[in-house]
């Protein structure tokens, strides 16, 4: 028997995105400017049109001064994160 792992709440994600940046009251240029990635890529990552590359995320966190693992750690939104087994 397979058993696969539960799917990624990437709806989490972009949401988490989108608060952080409002939360540092931050505009896309803002944002893109302090990340060195496009404003372009910034929108399309909030509005869910791609998920963006983990080097994408990387900049992002640092940008946002979130570590990383709280920023990917909403994947896990609607389930049990890794290595929390329930004995």
């Amino acid at each position: 028997m397979t058993i696969f792992p539960p799917d990624p709440d990437f709806e989490a994600l972009r949401l988490e995105l989108a608060r952080l940046r409002a939360e540092h009251g931050w505009t896309y240029d803002e944002l893109a400017d302090r990340s060195g990635l496009a404003r372009r890529t910034l929108i399309e990552i909030e509005q869910g049109r791609t998920i963006g590359t983990l080097k994408t995320w990387h900049a992002l966190a640092h940008a946002l001064s979130t570590p990383l693992d709280e920023l990917f750690g909403t994947l896990c939104g609607d389930h049990e994160p890794p290595g929390r087994n329930q004995a």
